[in-house]
């Protein structure tokens, strides 16, 4: 029982061998977003098998919008993470506590802000990126069921950056597979039984979510041996929230510009038809598996750094850089391999439609190699990030999505023009984003090593 208890407390990553910690920390982190993904991908194989391609297309299409949606959470959880993991290695139960408190408070402000202006932006956002007639009902549904239900996606995502933070891994990963396999029989019973549609998955999704969001807050409610949780810490502190927003902001920022370059292009995307549409829908699902790994270990490093900086023990995190972002590129070399090979088999999974499954096998191929450069991007920003230096990595986000995948998307789009592809190929979308992997790989290591992010030390 002892050992069960240890195995959900906080861990302290201060203490024995780098690379050990590391993975003890992200493998649950690994499986939880894996479970995470599978939120999605089961809503894309439900709808592709009972419903069509067309619903396929029309979940994938409400995913750019969404994303754009959500970055208030995204900036709130990414400092929240760095915030607990240098207060809970420095030992500051005062500052650990407001932190958290704070937390929860601004998440409450931010899915209310989110449940009223979402359902209202939904279809006119949808119809300026030329969402085809076809499908944009169905996309309209999807958001507008998802915003009006943000809460629980947003209190799990922040309290699981709180969780992580106290290097608690383990807790969030157990409710996400508990919220998955709810999910997963609410979307069988949504659409297969009762033949609800696209409207069916959104449901089936925020109830699952809000699930993992209440056994997220009893969790931390029980977890009080480092900080104190009481009406006084909920106060918005301005002092905190400063910090806290200063800190996630640009993370937010980065997953804003990643969005609104993903609206662009799918409305280049569009441009293509449906069966781009659809056969893009698959390789993100597929992409969100790969992906996977390099999120891990970028999030494992930035609670790692952060810990050890507050420990002041920057010997550890120069060691634990090197061991963690080797282990990191070692696992995106093996999926790519995987991805090489077994393509076809995986793109199978979401439709029987041949041509559907060899365009997107073609498309996934051209973006293999990318998630090698994508675990170094990774890992050092996440290191960055624990430092406490988020603006770094958000502009080298921006440089390379705006400057990179977006102008050369559309021009290699316009070059490639013809009677058989009035709009250009679609290969376009792929070979912008491997690029600009690529870029960002090259650019993120120049700025490590320079090393500015040392001097940003403990917040």
């Amino acid at each position: 029982m002892g050992n069960l208890k240890e195995l959900f407390a906080p861990k302290d990553l201060t203490e024995g061998p780098p690379w050990k910690r590391i993975i003890e920390f992200a493998i649950p982190m690994l499986i939880g977003n894996v479970a995470q993904q599978l939120y999605n991908t089961a809503d894309s194989i439900i709808v592709g098998r009972y419903v069509g391609d067309n619903a396929l297309a029309a979940v994938g299409s409400a995913s750019p919008i969404l994303n754009l949606l959500l970055v208030l959470f995204v900036g709130i959880s990414v400092g929240a993470s760095i915030m607990v993991a240098q207060y809970f290695g420095a030992k500051d139960r005062e500052k650990l506590s407001h932190t958290i408190g704070v937390c929860l408070s601004l998440t409450a402000i931010a899915s209310i802000a989110i449940m009223i202006i979402g359902p209202i932006i939904a279809r006119p956002l949808l119809s300026l990126l030329k969402t085809p007639k076809s499908i944009i009902d169905w996309c309209t549904d999807y958001l507008t069921i998802f915003f009006i239900g943000i809460a629980g996606f947003a209190y799990f995502n922040i309290l699981s950056g709180v969780l992580r933070g106290l290097g608690d891994s383990i807790s969030a990963l157990i409710f996400l597979l508990i919220s998955t396999a709810l999910n997963v029989v609410l979307d069988i019973i949504f659409v297969a039984k009762f033949n609800m549609g696209v409207p069916g998955v959104a449901f089936a999704t925020i109830i699952a979510q809000g699930f993992s969001a209440i056994l997220s807050i009893i969790k931390l409610m029980k977890s009080k041996n480092s900080f104190d949780l009481n009406l006084k810490m909920l106060k918005l502190n301005k002092e905190y929230s400063h910090r806290l927003i200063k800190l996630g902001l640009p993370s937010g920022l980065t997953q804003a510009i990643f969005s609104l370059a993903m609206i662009v292009v799918q409305s280049l995307t569009n441009s293509f038809g449906e069966m781009v549409i659809a056969a893009n829908v698959i390789i993100m699902r597929v992409d969100g598996f790969a992906m996977m790994p390099n999120f891990s270990f970028g999030s494992a490093m930035t609670t790692y750094a952060g810990q050890n900086i507050g420990a002041r023990k920057m010997d550890r995190v120069e060691r634990g850089t090197k061991e963690g972002t080797m282990i990191a590129v070692g696992i995106s070399t093996t999926i790519t391999i995987l991805l090489l090979i077994f393509g076809k088999y995986l793109m199978g999974v979401f439709t029987d439609t041949k041509e559907l499954v060899d365009l997107s096998v073609h498309m996934m191929r051209i973006l293999a190699v990318g998630y090698i450069a994508m675990a170094i991007t990774q890992s050092l920003s996440g290191v960055m990030r624990g430092a406490g230096d988020t603006m770094t990595p958000m502009w080298i986000s921006l440089f390379t999505t705006v400057l990179v995948r977006v102008p050369i998307a559309y021009g290699i789009a316009y070059l490639t023009r013809s009677e058989a592809y009035p709009t250009g190929r679609p290969e376009s979308i792929f070979i912008s984003l491997l690029m600009s992997w690529t870029i960002g790989a090259i650019i993120t290591i120049i700025f490590f090593k320079k090393g500015n992010w040392r001097k940003k030390g403990f917040i």
